[in-house]
């Protein structure tokens, strides 16, 4: 049953972020705090703006061929936008970056000089924006960013525009999310933040969300601690698929291409039936040592080498496990 009613104008925005099959094959490059501290790894002096801006537009010429569509950020992306492949589509992000590390509230922040109207004026097809979310924090807390992403969801219908909530779940008394210690905390985070923000109050269209547990403490996935078994993890994921009836889709959150591409093997097989993903890092991360050591032609011999490789890679493994978000969208007369 079609559970989503879209205006013909957010459809539209959303048919050309996909596939012509109805899935999501995006890929994200908005990261602007993560992309300064992998960059510092091997420089000494500070990133500079010329050098992401420049890594940004190499990554765009060299992988949106591959992807149905790339999501940027407006500070150091838009250079990279006027050079995506004319069949992707463009997410703008409209958050800043990171948080306040002094408090454990990681209370949302648009953007200052943005808004859906401007990311809509510059082409995108979409507005993302990213949520911290605690199931667990004071209802004050949460009201606070529940009325907060209500705003958005308001200005991106009187926008006629996609919006996407990516949802990263925390706990406020457990600082390393690697943790096995939030491991055993992590599916019931994930998947009430997903029923909440499903709601239609919220005007989302789209969720990016984690997968529902932590795969390296998985049993056959890992080779340490076991938190979760197979048949364990299996169950998280089905239920993750029953939280929402919005179309959802997942982020790869830094891990490797192959066991990103593993864990989505497992979530199909489990019963999963998300809509694609937005993959970062898994995809693109390792051009940045050749862009730093020697330049742009190593990087973009990368990008045409392992970078195609892991985009092609996950692009066969979507083609046989995502669902077309067109069996769970209608749109409106």
């Amino acid at each position: 049953m079609k559970s989503l009613t879209l205006s013909k104008g957010k459809a539209a925005h959303l048919r050309n972020l996909s596939d012509e099959k109805g899935i999501i094959s995006a890929l994200a490059f908005d990261q602007r705090g993560a992309l300064k501290r992998l960059m510092a790894q091997y420089q000494e002096s500070e990133p500079t703006v010329a050098q992401m801006e420049e890594l940004k537009v190499l990554v765009a010429e060299e992988l949106t061929p591959y992807a149905s569509s790339m999501l940027l950020d407006p500070e150091f992306g838009l250079p990279a936008t006027k050079v995506l492949d004319k069949k992707a589509g463009l997410l703008l992000a409209y958050e800043k970056t990171g948080y306040d590390t002094s408090t454990t509230k990681r209370l949302p922040d648009c953007l200052n000089l943005w808004s859906a109207k401007r990311i809509k004026e510059e082409g995108a097809d979409a507005v993302k924006f990213l949520l911290y979310y605690d199931v667990d924090s004071s209802d004050e807390l949460n009201q606070e960013k529940q009325a907060y992403i209500e705003r958005i969801g308001s200005e991106c219908i009187a926008e006629d525009i996609p919006f996407f909530l990516e949802i990263l779940a925390y706990d406020e008394t457990i600082a390393d999310n690697g943790s096995v210690e939030y491991a055993k905390v992590k599916p019931r985070k994930v998947i009430e933040a997903m029923k909440i923000f499903s709601d239609p109050r919220f005007n989302v269209d789209v969720l990016k969300v984690e997968v529902p547990i932590n795969v390296k403490y998985v049993e056959g996935f890992g080779e340490g601690e076991i938190v979760h078994t197979r048949e364990e993890a299996a169950a998280f994921f089905e239920a993750q698929d029953q939280a929402t009836h919005l179309p959802y889709i997942y982020l790869s959150a830094g891990v490797s291409a192959k066991l990103f591409q593993e864990t989505l093997v497992f979530a199909h097989e489990s019963g999963a039936h998300f809509n694609g993903v937005l993959c970062g890092r898994a995809t693109w991360a390792g051009t940045v040592q050749a862009y730093i050591e020697n330049g742009e032609g190593a990087a973009r011999d990368w990008l045409r080498s392992t970078g195609f490789e892991n985009i092609d890679e996950l692009n066969k493994v979507l083609q046989t496990t995502a669902h077309s978000w067109f069996d769970k969208v209608e749109e409106s007369l």
